[in-house]
Order: C-alpha cells, then sequence, then structure tokens
C-alpha cells in the first residue's frame, strides 16, 4: 500500500514538473493560467488531466484540436514515481527520503530543461544549494563541512574547467549553469558524491559524443547540454554511490 501512495504522489509531482520544465524557461508563472492546449488555447479539462492515464486515453492528443501531445509528459510523470519508489525503497519513511525526493526532483527538472533549452534555471540551482547546506547542519550522514567541501569541488573543478577552456579556445565549453548544479549537487552529496557524479557525467557524456560523431556525423564541435548527463549521475550517486565505491575498492584489496 505505501508503495502504491508514493508511485500516485510520483506521478502527482511529476505533472507538476512537466508545468516547471515548460514554463520556468519562459519566465512564466507557474501557477497561473491553468493549463491549456498549446495550438488551440483551450483549458485542459480536469479528467484530461490526470497522469499518464489521460494520455493514454486521448491516444496522445488534445481532445479539443487533436494536436499531437508531447510523450515527454508522460515520461516525466512515470520517471519521478519510479525514482520516489527507488528512493523509498532506498531510504524508507522519513526526513532523509524527503529531501532526497526534493533533491531527486531538481534533478529531474533540471535535466530535461538543459536538454530542451540548453539553460539551468538558478531558479532551481541556488536555493537547491541553500537547502543542501542547512539540511546538511541536521543530518547525521553528512556534516556542513562535508557539504561545503563537496560544494567546493563539484562547483570549483567545473568553473577551472571552463576558465581552462576559455582562456585556450576563446569560447565558452560548458555554461555557468553546470557550475551552479555541481555547487548545488555537490553540498547534497558530499565531495565524494560530487567526484563520482563528475566521472558518470563525463563517461556517458564521452559515449554520447562518440555515438554522434559515428552515428549521426556531428563534429567535434557539438555541444551537449552536460546538466542532462550531471542529472542521472547525480541520483545514481545518491542511490548506488556506496556501492560503487566499495565496488571499486575491493578491486585492489584483491592485489
Amino acid at each position: 500500500m505505501e508503495k502504491i501512495i508514493v508511485a500516485a504522489f510520483g506521478l502527482v509531482w511529476g505533472s507538476f514538473l512537466n508545468v516547471v520544465i515548460h514554463r520556468l524557461p519562459r519566465g512564466e508563472n507557474l501557477a497561473i493560467p491553468p493549463s491549456a492546449c498549446p495550438r488551440c488555447g483551450r483549458r485542459i479539462r480536469p479528467h484530461d488531466n490526470i497522469p499518464v492515464v489521460s494520455f493514454l486515453l486521448l491516444r496522445g492528443r488534445c481532445r479539443d484540436c487533436g494536436v499531437r501531445i508531447s510523450p515527454v509528459y508522460p515520461a516525466v510523470e512515470l520517471l519521478t514515481a519510479a525514482a520516489l519508489l527507488i528512493l523509498y525503497s532506498r531510504f524508507a519513511w522519513g526526513l532523509q527520503f524527503v529531501t532526497a525526493c526534493i533533491f531527486a526532483a531538481a534533478l529531474i527538472a533540471l535535466g530535461f530543461i538543459d536538454y530542451f533549452h540548453q539553460i539551468l534555471p538558478d531558479a532551481i540551482t541556488l536555493p537547491g544549494l541553500v537547502l543542501a547546506l542547512v539540511y546538511a547542519a541536521f543530518r547525521p550522514d553528512l556534516s556542513l563541512r562535508g557539504a561545503l567541501a563537496g560544494a567546493v569541488l563539484g562547483g570549483g573543478f567545473l568553473l577551472a574547467v571552463y576558465g581552462a577552456y576559455f582562456l585556450l579556445r576563446k569560447k565558452e565549453g560548458l555554461g555557468l549553469g553546470d557550475v551552479t548544479m555541481m555547487l548545488f549537487v555537490g553540498a547534497y552529496l558530499g565531495w565524494q558524491g560530487a567526484l563520482l557524479t563528475m566521472v558518470l557525467a563525463s563517461f556517458s557524456g564521452a559515449l554520447v559524443g562518440v555515438f554522434l560523431i559515428f552515428f549521426r556525423k556531428k563534429d567535434m564541435q557539438h555541444a551537449l547540454p552536460f546538466g542532462s548527463f550531471l542529472a542521472p549521475a547525480a541520483f545514481v550517486a545518491l542511490v548506488w554511490g556506496d556501492r560503487i565505491a566499495r565496488a571499486y575498492l575491493s578491486l585492489y584489496n584483491r592485489h
């Protein structure tokens, strides 16, 4: 029963994240006006706004004008529900579960916004950084000093990469939004989680880059939204970071 509640809440929260992903980059109010079809402008009826279910019943199209509804909407809802279920299995009920859900929701919003708009809004990363530092003062697994160390390592490393690339190429290799995102991620995960996040994001980004070069005929200058790689990497570090670290260290203990 508890998992059903978590999943249902995740679907509803995912529906709200869709609003954030769509409106925040455009500078629009998140609460008003009510959701409407972008083509015909008709307001979406409450029974047509049920997460995932309405998309399936409407066969992915607006009831009024028949325009195709992006499958990203149910994907975000399902992804959020899955993330919350994973976090519930990892942490169970408690403050850590609640804060982890907020952290994961921010990652989902940031990842999709960066993918579609190539920006990482300060409206998410900076409040997230402040909340992560405040929470660190009360959590048993990470001190405020550890949170600050994570923020400095994550944000500082990417800032150094940003500066070095700009000096060498006279243009940005990554955005400062990536820096503030890693300040937020590092403050919540600590320095070890921040390091693992950057390693995983860099590795997966490199794989995607190679794929695009060889199979999509992109060149080396093709820009990839790094935040879209940092987001899932940070979630992996949050849930499975300890296991990954132990598995890595065990490789050396065998010798």
